[in-house]
């Protein structure tokens, strides 16, 4: 049903922009059979290119096909939001002398805001440092160093280069930890096990902990699992582990990915029971349950996959389903912050900060 309904929408969007265009005088010179072949291409594009990932059949010819295909995904967005505002402009055509310039001028700026996110979505991702008081942490961690990566989305686009620049600049930070919250790998663990190697570098004294993301599940959750387990991380599974007396990190299985595939076993309430005592800071790739993961007891809670829209107008659209859609909030004693995501999904576009790795000095109250 999501893919269908996913489907769905893509053909939609496709018609009604090919339509409005095929409308434009200036392009009436382009044969009607020309202007549909282009259409049905840019459709197949991105969709035919995953199919063949999923489906073993890599290559050159595959990688370029899905980052074209990404492009124009995210260009499309960006069309249909400038075509239905140009619809409001004109009174859905109602003032005939104002649609071809109104139409005009919002491809115009569809083409310049896709420009801009290409750039904005290729730039190095920001460092975004956070103080957090943390109830219960003991005078002795205050000033520990977290450091937390969200939504890497590793496979056929962001590869080799882009994960060893990333890795340069946690080392950069010394953290005393390292979290990984979801969504490391993009679609197919085989192009993440070749980044292995790479992978192991990332350490830190007091360990790297990570839970899955949605697309750990869509990779194969058992074999994402143990490709974090083979670079050495800690996968934390509806379960908390001491890392240092008196600081607590927990973890859960994606809770989208759970709500899609039916699965309900009250992960939050399991992974903060029974923890030792002191401070707890919680990894949820999906920042949800938030007032009960601070009814538990959690005091930090670290989440992503939202990239906060990643695409601007396309936050308010996430944040019917996300509510806390992207940066820091307090919800009844715990603080939340919610990555935008160290690297993309899909399309290498953004609109309007770049990628976000997380650095959160911890604070003793007693300190």
């Amino acid at each position: 049903m999501f893919l269908l309904t996913v489907l769905t929408v893509w053909s939609f969007m496709h018609l009604y922009t090919f339509w409005r265009l095929a409308k434009l005088p200036w392009l009436a010179t382009v044969p009607r059979w020309a202007w549909w072949a282009a259409g049905l291409l840019l459709w197949f594009s991105y969709p035919f290119a995953r199919y063949l990932d999923r489906n073993g059949m890599s290559s050159e010819f595959a990688r370029l096909l899905e980052l074209s295909g990404a492009v124009w995904l995210g260009t499309l967005f960006l069309l249909v939001t400038a075509l239905l505002a140009s619809e409001l402009l004109t009174a859905f055509g109602l003032w005939k002398a104002a649609v071809v310039p109104v139409r005009t001028g919002s491809l115009a700026l569809a083409a310049l805001l896709s420009v801009v996110g290409i750039v904005q979505g290729n730039r190095t991702p920001r460092v975004e440092s956070l103080e957090v008081q943390l109830p219960q942490l003991p005078r002795e961690l205050d000033g520990l160093r977290v450091v937390q990566l969200s939504d890497l989305h590793l496979g056929t686009i962001l590869r080799e280069g882009w994960l060893s620049a990333r890795l340069a600049q946690v080392q950069a930070l010394k953290p005393d930890l390292v979290v990984v919250t979801g969504d490391l790998i993009d679609g197919n663990a085989r192009h993440v096990e070749r980044l292995l190697p790479l992978l192991k570098e990332l350490k830190a004294p007091l360990g790297v902990y990570a839970v899955t993301g949605n697309h750990e599940f869509y990779a194969g959750l058992e074999a994402s699992v143990q490709l974090f387990r083979d670079a050495g991380f800690t996968v934390l599974r509806d379960q908390n582990v001491e890392v240092r007396p008196g600081l607590v990190v927990a973890g859960v299985d994606d809770l989208t990915a759970r709500r899609q595939y039916g699965i309900n076993h009250r992960a939050v309430e399991k992974a903060l029971a029974g923890r030792p005592p002191g401070a707890c800071v919680f990894l949820s790739h999906t920042p949800w349950q938030v007032e009960e993961a601070a009814r538990l007891g959690a005091g930090l809670m670290l989440s992503g996959h939202t990239h906060d829209g990643q695409i601007w107008p396309f936050s308010y659209l996430v944040r019917l389903s996300y509510p806390y859609v992207g940066g820091t909030y307090q919800v009844k004693g715990l603080t939340l912050h919610v990555s935008r995501g160290t690297g993309t999904w899909g399309p290498r576009l953004r609109l309007w900060k770049p990628g976000e790795i997380t650095l959160i000095t911890l604070r003793s109250p007693s300190s």
